[in-house]
């Protein structure tokens, strides 16, 4: 009887300790990488036939409307640099590289609705479709770092040079 008294106190007290701490002994990869920056990030935009008739056959079965939206999307962005913002956002999620300043401003302008859209969009395509399940995450906090960046009147362009 008393066997069963310890072990259910025990089993209690595991329980308690395991919904408070859920992830005690699982490491933290969210700050890791995806991509290592330079020649393996550079080989990301190469495109096979293979590749090139996936993205083909994704962008005609995607409806006419979602594709004006996208590009309206990208035009609120501003004209200058899109496409450089672009691969820099994506530099930050896949590579943890922070954005500038300027690139922040180009995502918060065009909204966080077009933002996350876009963001969908770029990890259907075939080069990047293999990290899809793992950036939802990463997506998001660049999201608020930008968001905060730009909002808050007391940062400067001096110190996103600095983490740059």
């Amino acid at each position: 009887m008393e066997t069963k008294t310890i072990f259910t106190a025990f089993f209690f007290i595991t329980t308690l300790v395991s919904s408070a701490y859920p992830n005690l002994g699982q490491e933290d990869t969210d700050d890791e990488p995806l991509v290592n920056p330079g020649r393996e990030f550079d080989t990301l935009d190469a495109i096979s036939p293979v590749s090139q008739d996936y993205n083909n056959y994704m962008l005609e079965n995607l409806p006419s409307k979602y594709i004006t939206y996208l590009e309206t999307c990208g035009k609120n962005m501003g004209p200058s640099g899109t496409v450089k913002c672009n691969v820099d956002v994506l530099k930050e999620i896949l590579t943890n590289k922070p954005i500038s300043r300027e690139c922040c401003q180009k995502v918060v302008k065009a909204g966080k609705e077009c933002y996350m859209e876009i963001r969908k969009f770029m990890f259907r395509l075939y080069q990047l479709k293999r990290f899809a399940y793992q950036v939802s995450f990463k997506i998001i906090k660049v999201w608020n770092r930008c968001s905060a960046e730009v909002e808050s009147p007391s940062s400067s362009h001096d110190e996103t040079n600095e983490l740059s």
